[in-house]
Order: structure tokens, then sequence, then C-alpha cells
């Protein structure tokens, strides 16, 4: 299996542990480590692309995705303080952080072209599992109302980012 869709089946896992790993739904302080943890995959992986892309559209959608989902995170950071809730490590947190070291690792083996779209196919398929996870998983079992309006808030631009990263697939040839 090609290192990037390896990756990329890893990370189609995790939208299955998101509704699965917890049958009864995440309570807020693991929604909010979910949160977190998911925004810090997708910095850590644009950082990755800023420096070792190739085409410059990517480069400029990576530095999109440190932005804006460094921007989610201080504003989950904010709340959580503000709620008092600290954010609780659980498996789909764990496993998010995991699929993001393997997507890592998997990038750091190529470069080019095939960097590029090993990248931007990832930011395709991740962007849809967190989505998937929002709708299906994290805003139905958000109980503090202020969570889950930052869920609700944030989620264009989950959707935005999906579908920039399904033009840049396209225009890459994919």
């Amino acid at each position: 299996m090609k290192p990037h869709y390896a990756a990329l089946a890893g990370f189609l896992a995790v939208s299955f542990a998101v509704s699965s790993a917890q049958a009864a739904g995440p309570t807020d302080p693991q929604i909010a480590a979910i949160v977190v943890t998911a925004n810090q995959v997708d910095i850590d992986a644009g950082k990755l692309a800023v420096s070792n892309a190739k085409s410059p559209d990517v480069k400029t959608f990576a530095q999109l995705m440190i932005t804006d989902h460094s921007g989610v995170n201080k504003a989950a950071t904010e709340l959580v303080q503000k709620l008092h809730v600290t954010p609780e490590s659980n498996p789909t947190s764990q496993s998010l952080q995991k699929g993001g070291d393997d997507n890592l690792a998997a990038l750091k083996k190529l470069s080019g072209t095939a960097f590029d779209r090993a990248y931007v196919d990832h930011e395709v398929a991740y962007h849809q599992a967190v989505l998937d996870a929002v709708d299906s998983t994290l805003i139905p079992n958000a109980q503090n109302a202020e969570l889950k309006a930052l869920l609700v808030k944030v989620r264009p631009a989950f959707v935005a980012h999906l579908a920039h990263a399904k033009r840049l697939q396209s225009a890459l040839g994919k």
C-alpha cells in the first residue's frame, strides 16, 4: 500500500472511531480534547506542507490550515478555561493523534508532486471525516450550549476547507 494511502486508510478509521469508540457519546471534556487534537493534527500537517510542498497553491492552502485551525484551537482553549473544563484524553483523541503522526511520517518520505498529492488527498479525507464526526457525534453530544455553539460556528470553515482541498485535488490531477 502506498504510504499516503495507508495514512488515508488510518484517517478514515478515525471517523469510525468517533462514532463507535464512544457508543454512549463523548462527554464535553472528551469533545474538547477531540476538537483540540483534530485541529492540532491539521496544524502540524500544514506546517510540514508549508515547508515541503512544491505547488505554491498547496503552500497557500497549508498556511490557511495553520491559521484557521490555530484560531479554532485558541477559541476552544479559551472556552474550556472559561467553563473550567479540562480536556480529557479518550480513544478518539488518541486515534486522531496516532493518525496525524502516521500521516506526518508518510508525508516526510515524499517530495515534489507526490508530496503535494498525498497532503491534499489526506486533507480531503480528513476534513470529510471531521465534518462527519462534527455532525453525527460532536454537536449532538455536546451538553454545554457554548461548546455546542462553537462547534456549530466553526463547521462552515471545515466545509470551506473541504471544498478548497477538493479543488486542489482536482487541479493536481487526482
